[in-house]
Order: C-alpha cells, then structure tokens, then sequence
C-alpha cells in the first residue's frame, strides 16, 4: 500500500486516495502495538540472560527491574488482545447509539438521563467524538429516547456490547416515602455505515414530517421547522433529527441513520442470529435485561452475560465501563467460546 502511494496516478482521485491513506494508518496502528511489544519482549529475554549470568547485589537489582518491566506490559497486552477481537466488517466505523425509557414514567426517564450522561463520559474517556442527534424530554425528569452518534476508531466495535435492557436498583428520589425502585431502559447500537455500502430506499416507502424542534438547542434551532422525523411504511422504523438548524442537514443525518439500521436489520435477517442483536434485547422489562446497578440496599453493577462485576457504581455511571465492554468481548471471541480452534501461531 504504501508502493501505490508512490505511483504517479495515485492523487487523481483524491477521495479514492484518502480512503486508501486512512486505510493505511489504520493498519499501521493495529500493527504498530504488536511489533512495539515484540521487541520489548527481546529485551526481556536479554535480561532474564543477565540476571541467570549475575550474583549478589547485582542479581538483585536486575529481577528488580524485570519485575517492574512485565507488570508494566500487562496492560499493554490486555489491551492488543481486546484490539484483536474486533474483527468484524463494520468494528472501525462509528456507532450510532439509541437509549429507549422503559415502562416506568418519570422512573425509567431519569434512568435514560443517566445512561444518556454515562455514554458520554465513556465516549469522552476514550477520546471519541459525539454528536447528538435527538433527544425526548421525559414528562417531568429524564429524558424519554435519545440518539448519539459516536465518532472514533472502533466506536461501533467497542459500543455493540451495550446493546440490551441495563436494569437500575435504587431508592427513588421521586419518592416521598423512600422506597426502593426498579427501573428499565433498552439501549440498541448499529454502526454507521459508509459510502461502500449502497442502500437504495424508494421515496414511495418513507413518510418525512418536519416541526419544529423542542427542548435544549437554541434560538435558530427552536424557532424554525428544522426537525426532521422520517418513518420507513414497510418495516415501521422511524428516526429523529433534529440537532442543527438546517433542515436539510438533519434529514441527511436522518437518513444515514435510517440506512444503518436498516442495513442491520438485513444482515440480522440473513444471519438468522437475532438473539445476538435484536433479539437479546427483547422487552424492556424484567427477565431481559443483560447488566444489572443495585444502589440499594448494596453497591454492585453486574453483567449478566458475562459475570463481570464491580462494587465502584459510582464510576461506571461516570463512565467506567470498559470492564464490562472488554469482558464481553472476550467472551464472544472464537478462542473463548469454541475451545477446539486452533490459532495458528
């Protein structure tokens, strides 16, 4: 790839060649980690020759310094092993993340409000982009639905882990008596699809409103018809726009959003694997629900797929959950779930 850069023809397609330099860089960072890693393991190894060749004092400050060299490339390693699991054709795009209030009122929407602040801070920790593109005011407190899409390498990767009914236990604060609450609320991820993948949807099958916006957004954004809501009449989805001032820039945003689900829906189809996307997701109620926060009467966040815990609440809903991302992607992986593959060395 990088001979073909240096062919004179290269740059006559600009977009072409952006696609090809992005490409790239991309391979060039999944490598970079590995090959870093190797060397340091040589360096290792000639290390533990001059601790086997030394006495005394000497020995003694070498294992030292070995010791602390391996501790330091654990992380290291946890993190090219999590990079290796994410393989699949759209893991490196970004990710479209929708968080849907469960029954409950003003419950379940102050639980999508916090769920709402939780992915933020996550997407924030690892460096990613976030653009908002609809969020539903709940009738009281909370938020009732809301759609970010989250810009990054590997954001859709990383996000498809989230997807399902997250189960909130708590003293409610909206309760005079101090009763402990259950709350729900389903989360759904697709990942946004680029221009290679071409979906052709018939005006005939969209119904477009336009109104004018609501909530936070500003002068321009709530004085003018600039919210776009499009409906797809055959399969019933409906997606909502309504981030920027231009209406035209929110039904683009729309529609994008509209194909990437609708593409996943195709692919879930044809794999006949709804359990894994959709329908792991299932009701938004009790019995569905694939993580579990207990504030009360004991702390405790619990992934009920993988059983991945922690007692530290407090920073998962401050954005800490790569605990629970990393756990599940491991145990989706070839090597984890079907024992008898062979990894060729």
């Amino acid at each position: 790839m990088e001979a073909q850069m240096g062919e004179p023809t290269f740059w006559d397609n600009s977009d072409k060649a952006q696609q090809h330099i992005a490409k790239l860089n991309g391979l060039k960072r999944a490598i970079a980690p590995v090959v870093d890693f190797r060397k340091r393991i040589a360096d290792i190894e000639v290390m533990v020759e001059l601790i086997e060749a030394s006495e005394g004092a000497e020995h003694d400050q070498y294992a030292a310094e070995l010791e602390q060299q391996v501790n330091a490339m654990v992380p290291e390693l946890d993190t090219i092993e999590i990079a290796s699991f994410l393989t699949g054709q759209f893991d490196k795009n970004n990710a479209i993340l929708s968080i849907q209030a469960g029954a409950g009122g003003t419950e379940s929407n102050d639980w999508a409000d916090i769920l709402f602040r939780m992915y933020n801070r996550w997407a924030e920790r690892r460096g990613y982009t976030i653009e908002v593109q609809d969020v539903q005011a709940g009738d009281q407190a909370g938020i009732s639905k809301a759609t970010l899409l989250i810009k990054g390498e590997n954001a859709y990767g990383y996000c498809k882990a989230e997807r399902g009914v997250h189960r909130l236990v708590r003293i409610s604060p909206f309760d005079a008596n101090q009763r402990r609450h259950t709350s729900f609320c389903a989360v759904d991820v697709v990942a946004e699809i680029n221009d290679e993948i071409k979906i052709d949807i018939p005006e005939g099958e969209l119904r477009i409103d336009v109104y004018r916006s609501s909530g936070k957004g500003g002068q321009g954004v709530n004085t003018t018809d600039s919210a776009v809501r499009i409906t797809h009449i055959p399969s019933g989805l409906v997606v909502v726009c309504q981030n920027e001032r231009s209406q035209l820039k929110n039904k683009a945003s729309a529609m994008s959003i509209l194909k990437a689900r609708l593409y996943e829906k195709k692919q879930d189809e044809q794999r006949a694997e709804m359990d894994r996307f959709y329908g792991e997701k299932g009701e938004i109620g009790w019995g569905s629900q694939i993580r579990s926060y207990v504030l009360q009467p004991y702390q405790m966040v619990k992934d009920l797929r993988t059983g991945v815990e922690t007692s530290d609440t407090q920073g998962v809903l401050d954005g800490d959950i790569d605990r629970f991302v990393y756990g599940w992607l491991r145990a989706g992986s070839p090597r984890h779930r079907n024992k008898d593959i062979k990894v060729d060395e």
